[in-house]
């Protein structure tokens, strides 16, 4: 053995001097962390200082026990459903991971004996062999043999790279990851022997210090921005209205002349009005809208697990309904990250993309020239070993199941690729006959040929060859990687060929990738590819994916981009499709520029290259085959690599948004019509309409059973043609404010119609005030009831694809059951009546109105939007 590589001594002083070769890592926060964190979200905050209220009331004998626990509830399991499966979703990532690092070995010389060892101790100065399918684990030269290295995990490229003995005087730049000399940690080893120098470990090598960069703080999610400002709107909206609803009552006790004679008196009435005033700030906070996004969050990505999606950042998922850029990756993400097999044509370019379309001779020769002359085997339905485009050749004959015509007994010699000939070759004997087949570079072995195999596999002059280059020229214009394969009689190649056929091989665009593509940008999303193939591959993939199709599209290389100042590329990111030859910081910069022009940015990646952009995005979407240090980065795994599955999860996140908004109708419609009939009554004359308890049942009852109802909507395919969402754009639009005003104004005029107007309350006969508020409590229960089915769909027809949401439809019953039963039975604690079964149908008719009229109001405006 040529080297001795460190003694024992040699080893534990480079660890001291260099370090170990592990990577730091800032641990995820502990659940109790993830709770307290919580507590800063605008909405929790604010049901705090309503817990406080309540609290204050109860122990000033304003408030029952169950009010101020009530809301307790509503916060803990608002918070805690949220930071529970956020820490079950990174328990599970940490799970595997550790499995996976225990698994990392690496063979070293020391003390002139081969030893295997974890990849952790390795330091700088041993000397590591390296064999095909070892992962590389330190930065370091090449000191002895050669390598084929796959970087895929550190430049997203398919293509590999060559790594040789570094002579003495060699100079390479060791950023550079194509020079020949350095090798890098993370990166596979797919052919070849060599022995390796570390260099540089841990923190310190390329992934290390990619890794690094991983570990930064990101900007708040578009939903917490839009739900902070709700917050304040909520807020804002309570106080005035609580102001309003003490100064309404003390002008109304003045102004009727009901002037308290005593002290106590007047503390008295300012208690009553205090406490009414305290229950509206209750109401106006919709408790159930932390929850409604728990609940959300948590059972949309259960639902997600099964479309190869897992949710590893619980606010990842209602980003990405956000998105309004997704930067991709091309390989393995919009291409199937493999060489295959395109098309074979013969000599006068008859074209094939399967075998069995050839005819038996031309297919006997096919199967020989590219299965024998073959460095890759198949075995079991594997392909091992062999270089990318070998094993692409072996593949197209595995799916073509033509493995077992392969007869190696009859190789005489095989000569593996010459890089001066850009061929490869194999001798057999067939007949007692030797035949010598090659494969290789188009341009050498055509030229040597004199004769081809049409068709038929009759062998014919070759005459023009003008013909079969435009063919290989076009074919290379498609991004081909081309092979010609030949035939020559005899035991030697240096001879005149037989041309047996041209074959085109490239990492094909996925097709499930092209429609995926189609839905996104028709959701208004902008998709870029960022790729580090050459710009004529890169846009050849962009036309077939159906990412370039206009004049206006725009394609760049990393060089180009570079020359641009950043208001320069602000002027250009609107028109752009692709970026070639991209470089880390190129993924990192976009985002930047995206983001600082308020967009809300998506990045996919699979490589260590990729994990500082996937952090910076607003989401990441890591490639499940890809990086660890790439999914600790991004906020989703795409478990299966593909594009489509990236679709899901923006319908997914879209879906939680649009089921959010729907609970918001629905909740600020019961919170305004609460506030309304509370503020208007007492000016009325009627101080209390809906007594503190029955108010906090219809906040509690509605607030909890609605977020189950929203929380359960199905994922429709019709929310993909929405546009995006501008990330500081209200949660409530122009059409849902039209939407609460108008239901809330009719369930305020409704209920206040049964005491104060005589052809409403006539209807009920000669009744008491305690009877007529037991119709009013019932009414009002039952019409944001309905509303709920108004509130479900922007479609005219409220009950439409009700069968979707079985839950929606078991709340709403429980409901109306909770609200026979509360009226029916509530007696005093409730301050209600029991009605009779001619009140409760004027009840619900009168209830049921709310939706004749939202139908009104959304047949208007769609006409009007048209």
């Amino acid at each position: 053995m040529k080297f001795v590589g460190l003694t024992k001594s040699q080893v534990e002083e480079s660890r001291k001097l260099h370090g170990s070769n592990t990577l730091t890592e800032i641990p995820p926060d502990p659940l109790w962390k993830k709770i307290l964190e919580g507590f800063k979200d605008p909405m929790i905050m604010i049901l705090l200082v309503a817990l406080v209220i309540q609290v204050v009331l109860f122990f000033l004998h304003q408030a029952e026990w169950f009010e101020p626990v009530g809301i307790l509830v509503a916060i803990l399991i608002a918070n805690g459903v949220a930071s529970v499966s956020e820490n079950q979703q990174e328990g599970k990532a940490s799970a595997l991971k550790a499995e996976e690092e225990a698994k990392e070995m690496a063979k070293v010389i020391r003390d002139g004996q081969l030893t295997e060892i974890h990849v952790s101790e390795v330091v700088v100065g041993d000397i590591v062999y390296l064999q095909a399918g070892d992962k590389i684990p330190a930065d370091g030269i090449v000191v002895d043999g050669e390598l084929k290295v796959d970087q895929a995990s550190l430049n997203g490229e398919t293509e590999e790279a060559d790594k040789i003995a570094t002579p003495s005087d060699a100079k390479y730049d060791i950023k550079d990851l194509l020079n020949k000399y350095y090798a890098y940690r993370g990166t596979v080893v797919v052919g070849g022997e060599a022995y390796m120098e570390v260099k540089v470990v841990g923190d310190k090598t390329l992934f290390g210090e990619l890794a690094l960069e991983v570990q930064e703080e990101t900007r708040e999610t578009p939903l917490q921005v839009k739900l902070g400002k709700l917050a304040n709107q909520i807020s804002t909206f309570g106080y005035i209205g609580a102001i309003c609803i003490v100064v309404g009552i003390m002008a109304k006790t003045l102004l009727t002349g009901s002037i308290p004679h005593g002290v106590y008196e007047w503390i008295r009435l300012i208690m009553d009005a205090v406490t009414v005033a305290v229950t509206i700030i209750v109401c106006a906070v919709p408790e159930g809208l932390p929850m409604l996004t728990s609940i959300l969050l948590s059972f949309q990505s259960m639902k997600m697990a099964k479309d190869n999606v897992l949710v590893r950042k619980i606010n990842g998922l209602e980003t990405a309904g956000s998105l309004s850029i997704l930067f991709s990756d091309k390989t393995g993400t919009i291409t199937e990250g493999r060489l295959s097999v395109v098309e074979l044509a013969t000599g006068n370019v008859k074209q094939f993309t399967k075998l069995s379309e050839m005819e038996a001779p031309l297919a006997m020769d096919v199967v020989t020239g590219i299965g024998i002359n073959n460095s890759a085997m198949a075995s079991n339905g594997q392909i091992i070993g062999g270089n990318s485009t070998d094993r692409a050749l072996m593949a197209f004959l595995l799916d073509a199941n033509a493995v077992n015509n392969l007869s190696r007994e009859d190789v005489k010699t095989f000569n593996a690729f010459d890089s001066n000939k850009k061929s490869s070759s194999v001798t057999i004997t067939r007949d007692g006959k030797s035949i010598t087949y090659v494969k290789g570079a188009p341009e050498k072995i055509i030229e040597k040929c004199t004769h081809y195999l049409d068709e038929k596999g009759e062998v014919k002059e070759l005459v023009e060859k003008n013909y079969l280059t435009t063919y290989i020229d076009a074919q290379a214009g498609r991004s081909m990687r081309l092979l010609a394969v030949a035939k020559a009689q005899g035991d030697s190649d240096d001879t005149d060929l037989t041309l047996i056929c041209v074959i085109s091989i490239r990492d094909n665009v996925r097709k499930e990738a092209v429609e995926a593509i189609r839905e996104v940008r028709n959701a208004g999303i902008q998709v870029v590819m960022v790729t580090g193939d050459r710009k004529e591959t890169a846009v050849a993939i962009a036309k077939e994916a159906g990412l370039l199709v206009s004049k206006e599209d725009v394609a760049l290389t990393s060089a180009e981009m570079g020359e641009l100042s950043d208001e320069e590329l602000k002027k250009v990111l609107p028109n752009l499709r692709v970026v070639s030859r991209a470089l880390p910081t190129d993924k990192s910069r976009l985002v930047r520029i995206a983001q600082d022009l308020n967009l809300v940015v998506g990045m996919t990646g699979d490589g260590v290259n990729d994990s500082p952009a996937l952090k910076k995005a607003d989401v990441g979407f890591a490639m499940g085959s890809g990086t660890e240090v790439a999914k600790e980065a991004g906020d989703i795994t795409i478990l299966d690599d593909n594009f489509s599955s990236i679709e899901k999860a923006i319908l997914y996140g879209r879906t939680m948004f649009k089921s959010i908004r729907k609970f918001l109708i629905f909740q600020l419609t019961v919170n305004v019509a609460a506030v309304l009939t509370c503020f208007i009554g007492p000016l009325l004359g009627e101080n209390v309409v809906l007594t503190v308890i029955q108010l906090l049942l219809i906040n509690l009852a509605m607030d909890t059973l609605a977020a189950i109802a929203f929380g359960s909507e199905p994922a429709l395919k019709e929310y993909m043609r929405d546009k995006p969402v501008p990330r500081e754009a209200s949660i409530v639009s122009k059409e849902m404010l039209v939407e609460i005003i108008i239901s809330a104004a009719y369930i305020t005029f409704v209920c206040l119609g049964i005491l104060f107007v005589p052809f409403i309350r006539n209807l009920f006969g000669d009744v008491d005030v305690t009877y007529l508020k037991s119709a009013l409590f019932a009414t009002f229960m039952m019409a944001i009831t309905f509303n709920g089915f108004n509130a479900r769909t922007s479609h005219t027809n409220p009950f439409e694809g009700l069968g979707r949401n079985k839950n929606f439809l078991i709340v709403m019953f429980a409901i109306f059951a909770m609200q026979f039963v509360f009226v029916t039975f509530g007696g005093e604690v409730l301050s209600v009546e029991a009605l009779t079964p001619s009140a409760w149908l004027i009840c619900i008719v009168l209830a049921f109105l709310v939706i004749p009229i939202d139908m009104i109001r959304k047949a208007l405006m769609n006409k009007a939007s048209e």
